[in-house]
């Protein structure tokens, strides 16, 4: 798992070796996406809570990824600009991760009539139904919403290697 004070540390100095002062750093509590570029306010920002669980290589790669996005501009995308500057900087690709990410954080917890389970980071304000039963909403596979405590242990086993 990354340290947050080296994750920080790495980041200042690739916004230093590659972009101007304008663009800062900083955390932000994201649980779906590791990293983002905000080109109004010239902003990079990693998730705090993916940060924690992410291994030193895979963190270090969404900042590389971001500051790509720096370097490219918000035209480019995820095209052939983009992909050429990324791989001149030393981003190597791939996903650092698959599928909903930080569930074990989630503090809502849904679960339909069959058993299938989602998670939820806000609490949920209208009623859902089970998409693996039902491709529409169907309210025989409603969700029954629990709230669940996050205590600290279990956000020190959220943070664990996986």
């Amino acid at each position: 798992m990354a340290d947050l004070d080296r994750v920080r540390t790495w980041a200042d100095a690739l916004l230093r070796l590659y972009l101007d002062d304008t663009w800062s750093f900083d955390f932000d509590h994201a649980k779906r996406r590791a990293g983002l570029c905000n080109y109004v306010d010239r902003r990079i920002t990693v998730s705090r809570y993916l940060a924690a669980r992410f291994s030193d290589d895979e963190i270090h790669q969404v900042l590389l990824h971001e500051v790509a996005h720096a370097l490219a501009g918000h035209a480019a995308g995820h095209g052939p600009t983009w992909k050429r500057i990324a791989a001149e900087i030393g981003y190597i690709g791939g996903t650092t991760h698959h599928g909903e990410t930080a569930t074990e954080l989630a503090p809502w917890v849904g679960t339909c009539p069959d058993g299938h389970t989602v998670f939820r980071h806000r609490r949920p304000t209208r009623d859902t139904s089970c998409a693996t039963c039902s491709r529409g909403y169907d309210r025989r596979f409603a969700f029954t919403w629990v709230r669940r405590e996050i205590t600290p242990a279990m956000r020190l086993a959220a943070q664990s290697p996986r």
